[in-house]
């Protein structure tokens, strides 16, 4: 699978951020991203039971309906105390309305509830990319931090602002996003993703 410049690439999501954050990680290869919002596609039910499988089946959705290599990301928040949840449920805990304050107060209050100075988390990211009707690859990233509250920054999106990746003293919802750009979860996923040369510069 390879992708010159001048190539065409779906991202599958809906999520303004991710896709955003997917083209700039992606401007140096003179790529046309497109949306899936921007697109009209739908969104899949999310079946799976791990970051891998949800990443494949909203690729392999999108690839299949364009007729054009799409790239799929599903990542979320991983809390030790909480037995990894929210995880796959991320964007589940932050309601129908994808209003991840909900959501920060979920995990916040969840915390409490269990008494521990346990504040540990990491962030993971699977990315799947899919030809149309043809293979798959995933490839997949994590950070480790631990968390902030209250919520700190206007910066980024979902759980950024509470989460204080290793090593440093800011939210990712506090720091200048070409720093997070060059060290989060997603950009070790396409770290891999790169090194594999699907992207043609």
């Amino acid at each position: 699978m390879r992708i010159a410049a001048g190539g065409q690439l779906v991202i599958a999501s809906h999520n303004q951020g991710k896709v955003r954050e997917i083209r700039e990680l992606l401007a140096p290869f003179a790529i046309t991203v497109r949306g899936a919002a921007e697109l009209g596609l739908p969104e899949p039910e999310e079946t799976g039971d791990t970051f891998e499988a949800n990443a494949v089946l909203k690729a392999r959705a999108a690839a299949d309906r364009t007729g054009l290599v799409a790239l799929a990301d599903d990542s979320g928040l991983v809390v030790a105390a909480l037995g990894g949840a929210p995880g796959i449920y991320s964007a589940r805990w932050a309601g129908p309305d994808k209003d991840f304050r909900i959501g920060m107060a979920r995990i916040e209050r969840e915390l409490l509830a269990l008494n521990t100075a346990n504040k540990r988390a990491k962030f993971v990211c699977a990315l799947a990319l899919a030809e149309p009707k043809g293979k798959t690859q995933t490839f997949v990233g994590e950070i480790e931090g631990t968390l902030s509250f209250p919520p700190r920054g206007d910066r980024g999106f979902g759980y950024d602002p509470i989460f204080v990746p290793e090593g440093m003293d800011k939210t990712f919802g506090e720091i200048e996003p070409a720093i997070k750009h060059g060290m989060s979860h997603r950009a070790r996923a396409f770290e891999k993703l790169l090194a594999s040369r699907i992207f043609k510069q």
